[in-house]
């Protein structure tokens, strides 16, 4: 009676257990957590193996035979992988284990067993590839079985009927052939708990078999995920990206280089460049006032060059010392305009001409202090022109930080190389 109710038990448990393996296998796979990259992966599977049962194992003989007959076993599995390396497996095996002394034949028939092992991946082998294709393993856990042990002779014959406890334990090795599909090999070693009145057993099943994953099929196995090869993955991904953004930042400088050109080129020889030339496309020759335009009332060109005196230097020198402009711009500030307007009258009154040089220290980049050096020159220009000087006797160029006449190591020195420098001519 008692024994009926054990096995009854039993067969409910692992039953019960292998319906919720199926139940919980959903089309929403489990996702894992930033170890694994937040991926979504297969991590139930289900397999079918057949394989060798025989009474000597690696750790010796269970009986007292002398021969044995390998007689076959077959079972099924179901696994939960719970990470990478380790999962929990329910195993079921049938079969038949034939021996003999001699004089007596020994069989042990393996009505049912049950049991509930963990798995440990001892490797992911592949560094190529996310999905690992070599997964050497080892195996361990308890079970409960039910079988009939037999003997039969010249002298005597009996039969048994025994349940209990049993410790597999196992190793083996997977090989991944394909997409959510795994060849099985293993050897297992199942000691047997056996009553005092029989000898004390052990089996081995050598066996083959074919694992499938269960869910989507565009999801990899958990247990075949590859941690390395999935970094060598990311590795490439983000060398791509940093050299599509190299790409692009270099693309943009081209095309802020291309820009500057046409901005400070003069297409129409006015004297004026064009980004601060507003009106473009003037004749040749035509005197044109700080932006570019036409001026509509010429004034009288005196024609006689005239000796440049000390006071003319000197007014020049005013116009060097006060000259200011706005915080990284070319805006001029207002506070310079009196001395500015000296040197407009004077480039009037004795038609001198004057070459502006702008300069900047070597802070920031050096296209940027070009341009800027540049811009700020052609703002003095252009204020000149605006109060009468004639455009085409002033010249505007820019340095930017090439010409420095003080150390850049210092603030006094940085302040001195920020200049723009007048030469009457």
């Amino acid at each position: 009676m008692n024994t009926r109710i054990t096995k009854s038990t039993m067969l409910i448990a692992l039953l019960g257990l292998s319906s919720q393996l199926f139940a919980q296998e959903t089309p929403t796979t489990t996702t894992t957590g930033s170890r694994f990259g937040e991926k979504s992966f297969r991590t139930w599977s289900v397999g079918v193996h057949g394989g060798i049962l025989s009474p000597n194992t690696i750790f010796g003989s269970g009986s007292v035979t002398a021969k044995e007959f390998k007689s076959i076993g077959y079972g099924v599995n179901v696994r939960k992988q719970i990470l990478p390396s380790l999962g929990l497996q329910a195993d079921f095996l049938r079969g038949d284990i034939k021996s003999t002394n001699g004089t007596t034949d020994f069989q042990q028939s393996v009505e049912w067993s049950g049991a509930l092992t963990a798995v440990f991946n001892v490797a992911n082998i592949n560094i190529n590839q996310e999905n690992a294709v070599l997964i050497p393993y080892l195996k361990g856990g308890a079970g409960y079985m039910s079988s009939d042990y037999s003997t039969s002779g010249a002298v005597v014959s009996e039969s048994n009927n025994r349940e209990g406890w049993f410790i597999p334990v196992g190793a083996g090795v997977k090989l991944g052939v394909a997409k959510g599909i795994n060849i099985d090999l293993g050897y297992d070693v199942n000691f047997i708990k056996s009553p005092e009145s029989l000898p004390k057993s052990r089996f081995a099943y050598a066996h083959a078999g074919v694992e499938f994953a269960l869910g989507s099929k565009d999801k990899p196995q958990l247990q075949n995920y590859s941690s390395l090869a999935n970094l060598r993955k990311e590795s490439a991904e983000e060398s791509a990206e940093l050299r599509r953004a190299l790409s692009t930042a270099e693309q943009n400088a081209q095309r802020d280089r291309e820009q500057y050109a046409k901005d400070l080129g003069d297409d129409d020889n006015d004297g004026v460049a064009n980004k601060f030339d507003k009106c473009p496309g003037t004749a040749s020759g035509t005197v044109v006032d700080g932006s570019g335009c036409p001026i509509k009332v010429q004034r009288e060109i005196i024609k006689e060059t005239k000796v440049i005196t000390e006071a003319d230097r000197k007014v020049v020198r005013d116009a060097i010392s006060n000259l200011e402009f706005d915080l990284g711009k070319s805006t001029i500030r207002s506070k310079s305009y009196a001395t500015l307007n000296r040197v407009a009258g004077l480039l009037v009154e004795k038609n001198f001409s004057l070459k502006l040089a702008g300069h900047t220290d070597n802070t920031g980049g050096r296209e940027l202090n070009l341009r800027l050096s540049k811009d700020r020159a052609e703002s003095v220009k252009a204020y000149l022109v605006s109060q009468g000087a004639n455009a085409s006797r002033i010249e505007a160029t820019g340095y930017g930080p090439d010409q420095p006449i003080a150390t850049n190591k210092t603030a006094a020195g940085r302040q001195q190389n920020r200049r723009v420098e007048f030469t009457l001519y």
